[in-house]
């Protein structure tokens, strides 16, 4: 085959991976909204449906407090629905943009992009008894001297009076490496104490085989992983609208170039 037909059919397969790059990253849009990032966190959950905190079943909106054996701490109503919760509280995340002070959180998700990026970031989502996470509110973490007998055999701790919270140690790995990607990503400020804490627990606690597959699953929705928990493959999240458009791209570029070429070679 001649050098110029070489070159040709080279530029050919070149424009088809580009294509297919395009075809697969199109398709990937991060939720724009709170309310949009819940509904696709239950899709990203739903093969492994457990509370976060507690490690209690759920379906759908409903806690199996017996499966973890949950004991409400003061309100049982709330802690039979299940929540989405922030593990960077938005209330930090908002404590440190102008939005917040003129007009709270309302005000932050209508009129801060950046805010609305990060209170929608799936990466910093998990599903929660819905009392455990009123009662850590905007809390931050820390090691704590309290039995964890709050909430029957749940593990987690909260300390009202200190205003701080402590996790069960098989989530204070992801805990730690959540803080650490968002406060990354979004420019956030740290206290050098609370960095120390999650560099630590990071170091302790190493990445879980579900902690790489829900990275996977969450990078499928936004775009990027969290590169404190692994490296993530974009290209196995090709599936649906990405592929039907890959083909097609593919098919036509295929046809004409190799027409083409083949018309220059039978000429010659």
């Amino acid at each position: 085959m001649s050098t110029p037909a070489a070159k040709k059919i080279l530029s050919l397969l070149s424009g088809i991976a580009l294509a297919v790059a395009g075809a697969f990253f199109s398709d990937i849009r991060p939720p724009g909204t709170f309310g949009a990032a819940k509904k696709l966190a239950q899709e990203i959950h739903a093969d492994d449906p457990l509370t976060f905190y507690c490690g209690c079943r759920y379906r759908d909106n409903r806690i199996d407090l017996a499966s973890c054996g949950y004991r409400p701490r003061q309100n049982p109503q709330r802690a039979g629905r299940l929540e989405w919760e922030h593990v960077v509280p938005a209330w930090v995340i908002g404590h440190q943009r102008q939005c917040w002070k003129t007009g709270g959180r309302d005000n932050c998700s209508a009129n801060d992009p950046v805010f609305a990026r990060a209170e929608a970031d799936l990466h910093n989502l998990v599903p929660e008894i819905g009392e455990v996470n009123g009662d850590r509110s905007n809390f931050g973490f820390a090691m704590l001297d309290k039995a964890p007998d709050q909430y029957g055999q749940c593990r987690m701790v909260v300390d009202f009076q200190a205003r701080k919270a402590m996790p069960r140690e098989e989530v204070r790995g992801a805990v730690a490496r959540t803080y650490l990607y968002m406060h990354d990503r979004y420019k956030l400020r740290m206290a050098k104490q609370d960095r120390q804490l999650y560099e630590a627990w990071n170091r302790q606690y190493p990445v879980t085989e579900q902690e790489r597959r829900r990275n996977q699953k969450v990078a499928c929705q936004m775009g990027w992983g969290n590169p404190y928990v692994g490296e993530v493959a974009l290209w196995r999240c090709g599936f649906g609208g990405a592929m039907t458009g890959l083909l097609d791209t593919a098919r036509g570029l295929l046809r004409q170039g190799l027409d083409d070429t083949l018309s220059e070679l039978l000429t010659r």
